[in-house]
């Protein structure tokens, strides 16, 4: 037993980053992680793991052994699930992290059909619109939009999501309908604060460009931007995930469809792509088969109206 949480500290270590993020995966002190870590090496005869203040990382023998202890770990998961109640399910803690707002609407209802799918699994949903640190903060699986700038993490694209340009029928019916980009300029565009503008095509036949744009309103809450829209007050620039419903049910109008840039992609992102826990890749294969239906996001579902 003892052996056994020794090579686990050193892959929760090694692969998260720090003793500090595998001590909570652990749910023990990173005094703890580093006892464990000494008494590996010593019974080994070899260092694996060169310790800084700062950071750490694999010696040579270190990276070999990594390998090999991930396969061990996996495999020996897999032995243990395969004869507890005649098969395999997914046990242990998982830990996600979301943007809030896509996170409230789409990612909760998918959590509570996981866990009532998989009862061995405890779950916390961090939803945030800050960029999480995944090894240091102990994530298993981050839900993100848009290009993944981060080449140290695995990703698995999930689906497409489109901004649209809308606007409620009051407010088209008082203001009139923009027919190109450059209308904007004619009408109370609803922005974030500090958002650089809106990217549209200067032409239905060009490339993406950022459009500045204004209007009386800003705010740093997409959400209320979503209520001023609806209530008429102008413009906004959002994503379908927040207002296809409004869409299908005529509550906004889509606008400058033909100068929409191509969709962003829906990615999961985890720290390594090797070896993921049975609870980390149920979860998401889950994600993919609802984010990657092109139906959800076109009638304007999430996950409690399927």
């Amino acid at each position: 037993m003892d052996q056994i949480k020794q090579i686990q500290a050193f892959v929760d270590s090694a692969t998260r980053g720090s003793l500090s993020a595998a001590a909570r995966a652990e749910s023990v002190t990173p005094a703890v992680i580093g006892r464990r870590l000494d008494a590996l090496e010593a019974r080994l005869g070899v260092k694996l793991l060169l310790r800084t203040t700062r950071k750490l990382s694999l010696t040579f023998e270190g990276q070999a052994f990594l390998e090999d202890c991930q396969r061990i770990l996996n495999e020996l998961a897999n032995a243990e699930a395969a004869v507890s109640l005649g098969g395999i399910r997914a046990s242990g803690h998982l830990k996600v992290s979301a943007p809030a707002g896509f996170g409230r609407r789409h990612l909760a209802p998918l959590v509570a059909a996981f866990m009532d799918a998989n009862p061995g699994v405890t779950v916390r949903l961090d939803l945030t619109d800050r960029l999480v640190d995944l090894l240091n903060e102990g994530v298993d699986c981050a839900v993100r939009i848009g290009d993944m700038a981060d080449s140290s993490l695995a990703s698995s694209k999930l689906g497409e999501m489109r901004r649209v340009v809308v606007a409620s029928p009051v407010y088209l019916a008082r203001h009139g309908v923009p027919r190109t980009p450059a209308d904007l300029a004619h009408h109370n565009c609803l922005s974030l604060d500090q958002q650089r503008g809106w990217t549209l095509r200067e032409s239905p036949a060009g490339e993406g460009a950022n459009r500045k744009v204004s209007g009386s309103f800003e705010c740093n809450d997409g959400a209320v931007l979503h209520a001023w829209a609806l209530a008429g007050k102008g413009l906004a620039w959002r994503s379908m995930w927040e207002v296809g419903d409004d869409l299908r049910s005529g509550r906004l109008v889509s606008l400058l469809d033909d100068y929409a840039t191509a969709p962003v992609g829906i990615y999961a992102v985890f720290p390594q792509r090797r070896h993921l826990p049975l609870r980390v890749r149920l979860f998401i294969d889950q994600l993919k088969t609802t984010f990657g239906d092109p139906h959800y996001w076109e009638l304007g579902n999430s996950a409690d109206d399927r």
